[in-house]
């Protein structure tokens, strides 16, 4: 509401016109640090990741679309070689890697960080299969005491 400052020319007084842009951008960064910290403050008391950032990426998303002139067309992002390489093959060892979706962006990755993954045979189903290869020998060792113990019980 400018109904304050109407008595004031702007041009005969540029420094109020200075001191009101000034203070408009002062009280937008103010906001959107106070913002910013009761987003943190949701975060740690959730403490879940997830539940953040898909509002984030929402919020990004309008804030993109409104300001579609301000934003380019592509926005780069700069992520360390090493430390991407590691968090890939963790995920991929975790079995949280998902090979369904961007199939050629993630084979251009594959070759641009010299990772060797393969959908088909990789290491996370053969070690999936090694764990539930021991549960079923469990399973039949303790099936085999169970048999026992019947025939034991029918003998006597």
């Amino acid at each position: 509401d400018s109904s304050a400052l109407s008595n004031w020319t702007y041009t005969e007084n540029p420094s109020i016109a200075v001191l009101i842009v000034l203070f408009s951008l002062l009280i937008v960064i103010y906001l959107m640090n106070l913002l910013i910290g009761l987003l943190s403050n949701a975060i740690e008391e959730d403490n879940n990741r997830v539940s953040y950032l898909m509002p984030k990426a929402e919020i990004l998303a309008e804030i993109e679309l409104f300001y579609l002139l301000w934003f380019p067309e592509v926005i780069y992002y700069y992520a360390d070689v090493d430390k991407t390489r590691i968090e890939i093959k963790r995920l991929i060892k975790e079995g949280e890697w998902d090979t369904k979706e961007f199939t050629e962006l993630r084979e251009d990755l594959f070759e641009k960080l010299q990772i060797k993954y393969n959908t088909i045979d990789n290491e996370v189903i053969f070690d999936k299969l090694k764990s539930y290869d021991k549960k079923f020998d469990m399973l039949e060792g303790k099936l085999g005491k169970l048999e026992k113990l019947l025939e034991e019980k029918h003998e006597k």
